[in-house]
């Protein structure tokens, strides 16, 4: 299946600047032997692939935001429910605790596509905030409950995660493939920054931490705005599965790619493709492990900034805007990915170099007893936003790097092991921190040490663009 152009200079102006000879790598020899004999033609796009992108970049806001709940607001939750510092670890724990049976929401995705994978993971949504919402007064008995629904929206994680690549090849052209990952990845992490901003607006500190709410902050009133909260979400999951059940179509009627119709390697075959390709297990720990670092340092934000004199809303503001900013870089970051190809890598180099120099500040300032370097509300504000920057919008550049790597090994299975592995970086973490949480300096040194060794490997990482190839070159 090559190209219609019988030399490389033919090709070369629509491979574009650095991707014919001496460039990066187009096509791997082994996705070659994979690829089918004949490709069908390019497809069409649909207009309806904005609503079903909507409604599931809607589903990973909410799942985000279920699972960050607790962390911006564990003050209060200590004094509601009588939580403790392991509660509240074991609560962020159970994002990556869900993502136990990944393997089994990729096998889901593989075999019976997207409708189908997206209704159950809804549903267990549905399941989880209703459970938080039982009423009862054995306050044992409510954090049981609580724990339990946490444990349930986990279990949609895989699918919020490691579906987007899977949506934009199946709904998407080319040439907004990348854009289109990028909003239904980065939806999930705005979810959780919108937890930082809703917690500490809605639930007020206890006496102690927040002068200014002290009056109101009796331990009956914070309680009751807590299950304000909880009562809200659990009405956001209901509407959005009802919404998923009425329009959420599995494909479209025609694919929007050559791509997209191209034949994929089976389930068990792309597994044993992904563990024995050394180019993807570089650049897949080069993707897991800051970010399974940042994602649990983001979970405990207000745990860690609490000895810093940070308040409960100060420390939400700053994960809010640190995650928004990674968002809207992340997008348009991808954007440009779309209209400059083969830059990917390029583009990972200068996210992680910004990410380890931001992520040494931050931790040199929180030791200013020996650094002296100045611990204000600013330089605080200022080295977490560019960290979360740096590191979430890198999401997304990651995800189609992966893609393009491993083709034609299906997308969901790709980002799924991925996204595993993050999970199992970011529970390691917490586990450690549910023993080790009086003296945290060494949780902070994790994100120069995770981002310095991404850096490393993207360094010595080889890209190439199978994927890529295929749409550009072979169905013109």
């Amino acid at each position: 299946m090559g190209s219609r152009w019988s030399s490389e200079e033919e090709r070369q102006p629509l491979l574009g600047p650095g991707l014919g000879p001496g460039g990066a790598s187009w096509r791997s020899r082994e996705a070659a032997a994979a690829l089918p004999a004949a490709v069908p033609g390019p497809g069409r796009v649909y207009g309806r692939r904005w609503l079903v992108l909507l409604l599931f970049s809607l589903l990973a806001f909410v799942q985000g935001l279920v699972w960050n709940t607790w962390g911006p607001i564990q003050n209060s939750a200590r004094q509601a429910y009588g939580f403790s510092s392991w509660d509240i670890a074991l609560l962020v724990l159970w994002g990556p605790i869900g993502f136990l049976p990944c393997f089994a929401f990729m096998w889901l995705l593989d075999k019976r596509g997207l409708r189908i994978t997206v209704l159950l993971t809804s549903f267990l949504m549905v399941l989880g905030t209703g459970l938080r919402c039982i009423p009862v007064s054995d306050l044992m008995l409510k954090r049981r409950l609580i724990h339990g629904g946490q444990m349930l929206n986990g279990l949609a994680g895989p699918t919020v995660m490691n579906a987007a690549p899977f949506l934009s090849t199946t709904w998407f052209s080319a040439d907004e493939r990348a854009t289109a990952t990028a909003i239904a990845s980065m939806l999930s992490y705005l979810g959780g920054a919108c937890a930082f901003l809703v917690g500490p607006l809605v639930v007020p500190a206890p006496n102690g931490t927040s002068p200014l709410l002290a009056a109101e902050s009796s331990r009956a009133h914070i309680k009751d705005r807590i299950e304000a909260v909880l009562y809200a979400e659990f009405g956001v999951v209901c509407l959005i599965f009802s919404a998923t059940l009425a329009y959420f179509p599995p494909r479209p009627p025609l694919p929007p790619s050559v791509a997209a119709a191209s034949q994929r390697l089976s389930y068990r075959r792309s597994v044993c493709r992904l563990l024995s390709n050394f180019r993807f297990l570089m650049i897949a720990l080069a993707y897991a492990i800051p970010l399974g670092v940042f994602a649990g340092w983001s979970g405990v934000l207000d745990l860690i900034l609490t000895p810093a004199h940070v308040s409960q809303v100060d420390a939400g503001w700053i994960g809010f805007w640190s995650i928004v900013g990674g968002c809207v870089v992340g997008i348009a970051m991808a954007r440009f990915a779309d209209f400059i190809r083969g830059m990917l890598k390029l583009i990972l180099l200068l996210l992680f170099s910004g990410a380890t120099l931001s992520s040494t500040w931050f931790t040199l300032t929180c030791l200013n007893s020996i650094t002296h370097l100045p611990l204000t509300t600013v330089t605080l504000y200022a080295s977490c936003i560019l960290l979360g920057v740096f590191l979430n919008s890198s999401v997304p550049i990651f995800f189609e790097l992966f893609v393009e790597t491993v083709y034609p090994v299906p997308e969901g299975i790709t980002c799924g092991v991925v996204t595993f592995l993050s999970n199992i970086f970011m529970g390691v973490l917490l586990f450690f921190l549910t023993f080790y949480h009086t003296e945290l300096s060494w949780f902070n040194w994790c994100l120069p040490g995770s981002c310095l060794l991404s850096l490393l490997l993207i360094l010595c990482f080889r890209e190439s663009y199978d994927r890529l190839y295929l749409d550009v070159v072979v169905s013109v």
